[in-house]
């Protein structure tokens, strides 16, 4: 029974092996010299002022949330997709599927249009 399990148990340790090896080897071998040039800010040349975890206004994650919504939505529409020739040809099927697709693309029309309407969308 156990040697059902042994090739997952196999390719557990070969995924830990590649991912931990090169971290590993890196810290072993690669030079540890730091000085004032590594240790110095270098993004924009001068050191940070603020605190790094300021707080973000709530329309980033407002947007954030509606890109989720459709993405999803997109999600849901690629299944539809990839079977609406067999909806279109079964006739116990057809006006439901239609229907039901219709349904699902207006709730989130109706959603954007609020988002919309409530300013989510606009950018100062």
């Amino acid at each position: 029974m156990l040697d059902n399990y042994f090739p997952i148990l196999v390719f557990i340790l070969v995924g830990l092996g590649f991912g931990c090896a090169p971290i590993l080897l890196g810290w072993l071998i690669a030079p540890n010299r730091p000085d004032g040039e590594k240790l110095s800010a270098f993004e924009c040349g001068f050191a940070p002022f603020e605190d790094a975890r300021m707080k973000f206004d709530v329309r980033y994650y407002l947007i954030a949330i509606l890109f989720i919504l459709f993405d999803l939505e997109i999600a849901f529409l690629f299944p539809w997709a990839t079977i609406f020739q067999e909806i279109v040809n079964t006739p116990a099927v057809k006006l439901f599927g239609f229907v039901e697709m219709f349904v699902f693309i207006g709730i989130l029309v109706v959603g954007y249009i609020y988002a919309w309407a409530k300013g989510a969308l606009d950018w100062e």
